[in-house]
């Protein structure tokens, strides 16, 4: 009954299909490039900080601003904000731990709106295809004057393929859009954490970047000036002799 029918002839005639069809393609690229992003922003944010904490405990503020500067973790982010701080009082560091974090998740949630989206509408796009097909269905009748399996099949297709594919899209999409949301409040949360132990850190020794090079720039300076007396010394020395 249903071997000489056109499978393909129906889901092509069908505007809802090829719409839900665009939809999963449209998924599937987010999907994709949400998942390389992850993937690249995952780094070692553990030891990284870890050594930043080490480099902090010690006053070296410099370094662990470098090193921060070259992690790719959000952590490693949210410390350079902290680092690259003038003052080390508890409001600024607390603001700028908040800006860092805010700045993170607008990136993390990129297109993460469009997967959640696509989960909503998707099943309703299907069932739009069902009440399309059903009409199909009974204009085919209505035309052919008969009720065989034949005449309404191809309206009853597109109804069974366009519920099925709007499901399909839904369910990989939700899957994935709540693993990525856990993904991005884990490494946010791992973010913060190790933020404030920087900021406590900081507070305690009462550290800046700036201040930390400024100390590095004196005492630079300081070694400059005993070589030069050193020189200045042994060249009048030389001078007498």
């Amino acid at each position: 009954m249903f071997s000489e029918f056109n499978w393909f002839e129906a889901i092509k005639s069908s505007p809802i299909f090829i719409v839900l069809v665009l939809c999963s393609i449209a998924t599937l690229g987010i999907v994709i490039e949400r998942a390389v992003y992850f993937f690249r922003r995952k780094g070692d944010g553990g030891a990284s900080i870890a050594i930043v904490l080490e480099k902090i405990s010690a006053g070296n503020i410099t370094k662990a601003l470098g090193i921060s500067r070259e992690s790719v973790h959000p952590a490693g982010i949210v410390a350079q904000h902290i680092l690259e701080l003038d003052s080390h009082m508890p409001e600024s560091v607390e603001e700028r731990i908040h800006v860092g974090l805010s700045q993170e998740k607008m990136l993390f949630e990129h297109n993460l709106s469009f997967l959640g989206t696509m989960a909503a509408i998707s099943p309703l796009i299907g069932l739009l295809g069902t009440i399309w097909g059903i009409m199909r269905a009974f204009q085919d009748m209505a035309m052919s004057g008969s009720s065989a399996p034949a005449v309404v099949a191809a309206g009853i297709a597109e109804a069974l393929l366009t519920t099925a594919a709007g499901i399909i899209i839904a369910v990989p999409a939700i899957l994935f859009y709540n693993h990525f949301v856990n993904r991005m409040n884990v490494m946010l949360s791992v973010a913060e954490n190790y933020a404030r132990s920087i900021r406590s850190i900081m507070i305690e020794k009462g550290l800046t970047a700036r201040a930390d090079l400024s100390r590095e720039l004196l005492a630079d300076d300081d070694e400059s000036e005993g070589i030069q007396e050193n020189y200045t010394e042994t060249a009048g020395i030389v001078g007498v002799r």
